[in-house]
């Protein structure tokens, strides 16, 4: 178990101790476990967490990367994508559309995988940009990005994959019935990822989603989206700290005992 958390609440009469900020507007916390894997695969970052600074000139990047344990070097896909996205973030221009640049950033980290592994592995991503009051969001795999708004759970992106892909052609011609796609063969096989050839598709936001004060956000490897349903994630998520949210998270996730337990990682941050 690995809980980190960054941030601090706005407390009167306090003065902020060394590298703490009273003008924090996130809190922000991380979980990361093994499970029943031999080694981590999962990659994430944080940026402008614990720099109120940083934070009003540049915003919070957050970001979870999944290598692929069934490819070639899924960890070092992982952790190129997760060094591509930071830096891509720290340079991009803030007078500038956001969204298309986030989505030029996701675009350069799979080059950049593809590039070192020559497409026989990659990495899934799900990836945030909370600058002045709005979300900019993208995702390419099977990672998943949350909001707790008001004690309702909403998916905010959608996964690349086999189901999802049938189930979107199936909406285009007029059915709206997922049950038939939920146990196709090799639904959850992906259809988009980093470092993939010819990679065509990035789910992203279009413009920023406002935030308001109580929200709370949560990026995962499918290791625990893919586990955890949307009751026992609200469940989590209601806990009064970012910190108290991985630690219950981690407690489902392990209360299942699953013998082939995926890595698991999460990015949990709380707007105050």
């Amino acid at each position: 178990m690995a809980i980190f958390s960054f941030g601090r609440r706005k407390e009167k009469k306090k003065s902020p101790s060394a590298g703490e900020n009273a003008d924090q507007p996130y809190l922000v916390a991380n979980l990361q476990g093994l499970g029943a894997r031999e080694r981590q695969e999962d990659s994430f970052t944080v940026s402008g967490a614990v720099d109120g600074a940083m934070m009003r000139e540049k915003g919070l990047l957050f970001a979870v990367c999944d290598g692929m344990g069934g490819m070639k070097d899924g960890r070092l896909a992982s952790e190129t994508a997760v060094r591509s996205l930071r830096q891509s973030f720290l340079d991009m221009d803030r007078d500038g559309g956001l969204a298309v640049q986030l989505e030029d950033a996701v675009f350069r980290a799979s080059a950049q995988v593809e590039a070192l592994i020559g497409g026989d592995g990659g990495s899934t991503v799900v990836i945030g940009i909370l600058y002045h009051g709005g979300l900019y969001y993208a995702s390419v795999g099977d990672s998943f990005l949350y909001l707790l708004r008001d004690r309702r759970l909403l998916r905010l992106n959608a996964e690349q994959n086999i189901r999802a892909q049938h189930y979107l052609e199936a909406v285009r011609d007029g059915d709206m019935d997922p049950l038939p796609y939920r146990d196709l063969p090799d639904g959850a096989a992906l259809t988009g990822f980093l470092g993939m050839s010819g990679l065509a598709d990035v789910d992203c936001s279009a413009r920023p989603l406002p935030v308001e004060s109580g929200d709370v956000l949560l990026a995962c490897s499918d290791g625990v989206g893919g586990v955890l349903s949307p009751e026992e994630i609200t469940e989590a998520l209601l806990k009064p700290t970012p910190a108290e949210m991985c630690a219950d998270l981690e407690e489902k996730i392990v209360s299942y005992g699953r013998p082939h337990q995926d890595n698991y990682t999460a990015i949990i941050v709380k707007c105050v």
